[in-house]
């Protein structure tokens, strides 16, 4: 999805890798909930599992806020270091900037922007509006490295389980559907 962020002009260029991405991480979770719950005996195996369904979802919290974060911190070091290039803005419009910036930076469209800068003169509004379109697309994309080095990182330490041996299961698990 990396490179198609800044080239998409619509949400529905991001379907086809999400599904993909989704369709993957779907398959894989089935595949750590055997290999998270096998070892365990059958009268822990509900513990084990609320154990296991508890930190998924701390991980999830966790990468998205992480996420999260990143972007807002990305998109507003961006924005700002684009309004100091910029020959268009005049000196005093970018202090309010960066002002606003520091109180409440946000992910914003361009139709949602255009109408806050309504009142400037155009050339200063077609400037922020522009920068904006530049500085919304890196942010994201920095912002999607967090699940990408994540990846990597499972990736690595997949490496380190397959050198252990195949654990026995100590408790009959067919039949049981964990998510």
């Amino acid at each position: 999805m990396l490179p198609l962020v800044p080239r998409a002009d619509s949400g529905l260029w991001l379907a086809l890798p999400l599904v993909v991405a989704g369709t993957g991480l779907r398959l894989l979770v089935s595949q750590l909930n055997n290999y998270t719950l096998a070892p365990n005996t059958e009268e822990r195996v509900s513990e084990a599992a609320g154990v296991n369904s508890a930190g998924g979802s701390f991980g999830l919290s966790f990468g998205l806020a992480l996420a999260g974060g990143i972007m807002l911190a990305t998109l507003a070091s961006t924005f700002g270091s684009l309004v100091e290039e910029s020959a268009v803005i005049p000196p005093d419009q970018k202090t309010q900037i960066y002002t606003a910036l520091e109180d409440d930076a946000q992910l914003m469209s361009n139709a949602q922007l255009e109408q806050l800068v309504a009142d400037e003169p155009q050339p200063v509004a077609d400037e922020i509006v522009r920068i904006n379109t530049e500085a919304r697309p890196f942010a994201l994309q920095v912002a999607l490295l967090v699940p990408l080095i994540a990846g990597l990182l499972g990736l690595a330490a997949s490496f380190a389980m397959a050198r252990l041996p195949d654990i026995k299961p100590q408790a009959n698990l067919e039949g049981l559907a964990f998510d």
